[in-house]
């Protein structure tokens, strides 16, 4: 029996998005659901847009135009969101996505969220907290490209992607944000279950465990190693307790 998939629409700020990051883009929020609309905006009789024009098409990006009407005045970023909220209205979609580095768009992705829809965002690392927080999951974008175009690069160089179990433990805010989510879905025994670790961690952050080189959130609680795992064979269920804990 086939399960329903999400549908997600996709506005991309190609002033503020390196075409580089599609791939990456797309192959993330592919893991959430069915991207049916993909949409670029840019003034593309521009030259510096001249490279996103092969990924458009590799991708089925329909680009809209938006000529300059001034100087320093981005008639993109507000053509973008006029089209964002008349999505809002008029189509059933499920999730939506926003690829800039741009906090202008901060007030329509918490404006999407007040309608109970999840909103991913892309951004470079850059990318102003306001806009970062406002998210349901912001992802940065060096992290997919690093992931799409530098593997092989990397793996001959020697040089590791992902955060080592020091780095991690370095991250205050990180290592906070999974002590919280422990703390409020541990049973008496003081196991938590991951999915509900997961879920606390969405409802209350931007996280992603990408932007520290993992694909998972499991594979970053292994690596910082402050955590015991267990998998029950039965359920598949995966739960988690802190190291040395005491009943």
């Amino acid at each position: 029996m086939q399960t329903k998939r999400d549908h997600i629409a996709l506005f991309i700020d190609c002033d503020n998005i390196s075409h580089r990051a599609i791939e990456g883009i797309i192959s993330e929020l592919s893991n959430y659901g069915v991207v049916n609309i993909r949409q670029a905006y840019g003034n593309w009789t521009k030259s510096n847009l001249k490279n996103w024009e092969e990924k458009l098409l590799e991708f089925a990006i329909k680009p809209i135009q938006q000529f300059d009407y001034s100087k320093n005045k981005n008639a993109t970023d507000i053509l973008m969101t006029i089209d964002a909220i008349d999505l809002l209205h008029t189509k059933n979609i499920d999730a939506f996505a926003f690829a800039t580095s741009d906090s202008d768009f901060t007030p329509v992705v918490m404006r999407v969220q007040q309608e109970g829809i999840k909103v991913f965002g892309f951004g470079e690392k850059k990318t102003p907290p306001a806009f970062m927080a406002a998210c349901s999951q912001f992802i940065f974008t060096e992290k997919l490209m690093a992931s799409t175009e530098i593997v092989e690069e990397t793996s001959s160089k020697g040089k590791e992607v992902r955060k080592t179990k020091e780095e991690l433990r370095k991250d205050k805010w990180l290592c906070k944000l999974l002590r919280n989510a422990h703390e409020q879905t541990m049973d008496e025994f003081g196991w938590s279950n991951l999915a509900d670790m997961g879920a606390y961690i969405n409802n209350n952050s931007s996280f992603s465990p990408i932007n520290y080189g993992y694909k998972k959130l499991s594979q970053l609680i292994k690596a910082i190693d402050l955590y015991d795992l267990y998998l029950d064979k039965d359920s598949k269920q995966m739960s988690v307790r802190l190291k040395n804990y005491s009943v």
